[in-house]
């Protein structure tokens, strides 16, 4: 998963100013290491994208209710033959 192209740049700007003044003169090359070492970091740690993330989450919401709703048939159910002689 690639980070958003903004907060990467974001980081990487924060990142740059940290440095000592006679490291920015690599900028290009340091920026070129640092953004491929965030990358691998981040794929490494197995993120979703917020898209996958709602997605799963609409479908929890969905399941819940679903599972809310059988519970009360359940109970209508056993209350039924609870009541029958």
């Amino acid at each position: 998963m690639m980070l958003n192209t903004e907060k990467m740049e974001a980081l990487l700007q924060d990142i740059q100013r940290l440095l000592p003044d006679d490291l920015r003169a690599c900028r290009q090359d340091l920026q070129k290491n640092i953004r491929v070492a965030l990358n691998g970091a981040f794929a490494r740690m197995d993120l979703v994208t917020r898209e996958e993330f709602d997605i799963q989450n609409e479908l929890l919401a969905k399941t819940r209710a679903l599972v809310s709703e059988l519970t009360k048939k359940v109970e209508e159910l056993e209350r039924a033959v609870n009541t029958t002689p």
